[in-house]
């Protein structure tokens, strides 16, 4: 397809000269790239889908950058990049060396706000417009959220502080609430167009603040006002929450009709203090096949846009994923113990609990993202004598620190966390990758960690912090491991001991003379033992992070020259640290070299690139080694 108006939009200004007409024709080809363009790369495309028509109708209306746009999460920001600049740089959308899915302040001065974790945009737009009112500089501060996103408790603290003044001057700020679900929505049409068109107008806010004027002279009739004006406008919109708030509510309106947007923006934009219009949009708008099944269509690879998502039948069958080997195994713990219940914060499908979910519904919560009081809630569940299971990927337990620490480690309460996506995750990038849970679940008395090596060990790692009776954290990466046979038992692993996978030759040395010990970590110990046989060197399958094994950590100090840890996590506080520990409190002085992820944050990129970027691969654990041994000799 030829795209005759979208290939002249360099920026957003370029849009501002063009007629109502000329932008519906935009939205078109906008929505034609953007299907065109992620069939080919893969990436998040319902939710891009969707937001189209308002995405041209912000940078229509507002002057960005000087005005400010904040994406909450940035899922839906594609059509904002390919406005602002990054037309042909999609075709590198989150590979190695391209642009990211997400709004990164780095990648464009339109990218006000850097995300990937959603709630974060009001409380960031209102930091904006503050800051506007301290310098003394007229703009606006506009945060586009998704309802699912309205879940998370900060967004309610952020509206909280955006409805009081400050210095007694109210923030100069529009929330835009992206109702893609209809889940807190009336239908719309005509009349909501028109209600929408008169409340965010002059003539209705001066007639209202005019009457509540004379009406404060008379409390009794002023509170009555109140109380009818609540009651009538409850009638043809959601509930009266935001403005409770502090917020005047406008909507809902047509998402995807740019007569209606573009008045309403334009009234909004000339109205101070905190606005909030209600947009309702359809995921997958445009394309049909997105639309019937907007959750196939969140985050697809590459397909052909003619023929859709197609499952092609396997050859052989495929290795299971650890996310399903978890899902597998949640339902047959519950089987076995009716005491288990299974928490999820809106991750049900990324974290393998479809079927649990389905076998036992009355045992399932799925509390939106709302990662702190997922946590909190286990707690809660664990003080009653039930066994909580929060299925949570590495990077969002990050959003629950202090509940993981106040509301369950203190109280040493016997919760299981499943943390999912552990270690480099990929294309989603910085904001996503799990390499930080080691230093800061170690850290908390109470709660031990797992890192199982295979899908065998996945399985026994969760029977055995099932067991327990405290915290206990099970970490395993996206995807397929080793392709180990999963046993169909709840046998656990044992407790607290790791294992030796490979014994050096007793004769052996290396080049250098020196016997060398590799501690794995995780599923990082096939690459250790690929790298292991050029140096024929000793292997340690640690499986456990914390209680760290060790007995085993001093027997295999005493009698190699050199001890290597590998992990999938950061160095800086990570299983290499508590190696380091071990061998300092057992008086131990032994070379020791710590392979992880260093002290920098990991770019977007395919996860096997990624990895032997950071030496993680079997090859740069080999050469680390070498290098290590090499210098030593010349010391």
């Amino acid at each position: 397809m030829n795209y005759p108006l979208l290939s002249k939009i360099d920026k957003p200004a370029d849009l501002r000269h063009l007629s109502r007409s000329e932008l519906k024709q935009l939205a078109v080809e906008l929505r034609e790239y953007l299907l065109q363009s992620v069939s080919r790369t893969g990436g998040h495309l319902s939710s891009n889908l969707g937001t189209v028509e308002l995405t041209i109708a912000l940078h229509h209306v507002f002057e960005t950058p000087h005005d400010r746009l904040v994406w909450d999460v940035g899922h839906q920001s594609y059509s904002h990049k390919i406005l602002t600049g990054r037309r042909d740089a999609m075709a590198l959308l989150k590979q190695l060396g391209g642009i990211s899915g997400f709004p990164r302040r780095e990648e464009s001065e339109y990218d006000t706000f850097g995300t990937g974790h959603s709630s974060t945009s009001i409380s960031a737009a209102l930091g904006m417009a503050q800051g506007a009112q301290i310098k003394g500089e007229s703009r606006k501060a506009v945060a586009i959220i998704g309802d699912g996103a309205m879940t998370a408790g900060m967004v309610f603290e952020a509206m909280n502080n955006a409805g009081v003044p400050h210095a007694g001057r109210m923030p100069d700020m529009l929330v835009v609430l992206n109702d893609n679900d209809m889940s807190i929505s009336p239908p719309v049409g005509a009349l909501n167009r028109h209600l929408a068109r008169l409340m965010s107008g002059r003539f209705y806010t001066a007639a209202r603040e005019s009457a509540k004027q004379v009406l404060r002279n008379a409390p009794p009739l002023f509170e009555l006002a109140k109380k009818l004006e609540e009651h009538a406008k409850g009638m043809v919109v959601p509930a009266t929450i935001f403005e409770e708030f502090g917020f005047n509510y406008v909507g809902p309106i047509d998402g995807h009709d740019l007569d209606s947007l573009i008045p309403t923006l334009e009234n909004l934009r000339e109205r101070g203090g905190p606005q909030f219009l209600h947009v309702v949009t359809k995921k997958g708008y445009g394309y049909k096949l997105a639309e019937n099944d907007p959750i196939a269509y969140h985050g697809p690879g590459k397909f052909d846009p003619a023929v859709g998502l197609v499952k092609a039948a396997p050859v052989v069958p495929p290795k299971p994923t650890f996310t399903q080997i978890f899902g597998q195994w949640l339902c047959d713990m519950a089987a076995a113990d009716a005491r288990l219940v299974g928490i999820t914060p809106a991750m049900r499908e990324g974290s393998g609990m479809v079927e649990f979910h389905q076998r036992f519904p009355g045992r399932y919560f799925d509390v939106g993202i709302a990662e702190q009081h997922a946590v909190t809630f286990a707690g809660g569940l664990a003080c009653e004598g039930l066994k909580p299971v929060v299925a949570i990927y590495s990077t969002f337990l990050q959003r629950a620190y202090d509940q993981l620490i106040h509301d369950v480690a203190i109280q040493n309460l016997p919760v299981v966390f499943a943390l999912d996506r552990a270690g480099i995750v990929g294309a989603d990038g910085a904001t996503h990758m799990g390499v930080f849970d080691i230093p800061f679940v170690r850290c908390i008395p109470n709660v031990s960690l797992l890192a199982p090596a295979d899908e065998a060990e996945c399985r026994q790692a969760l029977s055995a912090a099932y067991a327990q009776n405290h915290p206990v954290a099970v970490r395993y990466p996206r995807g397929s491991g080793a392709g180990v046979p999963v046993p169909t038992s709840l046998d656990a692993m044992p407790w607290g001991k790791g294992e030796v996978r490979r014994q050096s030759t007793q004769t052996a040395q290396t080049a250098s003379g020196q016997r060398v010990a590799i501690l794995a970590f995780g599923t990082l110990l096939y690459p250790a033992l690929q790298a292991a046989e050029a140096l024929d060197a000793t292997v340690a399958n640690m499986r456990y992070i914390k209680p760290l094994d060790v007995d085993l950590v001093a027997e295999l100090a005493r009698s190699h020259d050199l001890i290597v840890t590998v992990e999938e996590g950061c160095v800086a506080g990570g299983a290499g640290a508590a190696v380091a520990e071990a061998l300092a409190a057992a008086g131990i002085v032994k070379p020791l070299l710590i392979l992880g992820i260093p002290d920098q944050f990991v770019e977007h990129g395919d996860p096997a690139k990624l990895l032997a970027m950071a030496g993680l691969d079997a090859a740069g654990i080999e050469q680390s080694v070498k290098t290590r041994l090499a210098a030593s000799a010349q010391a």
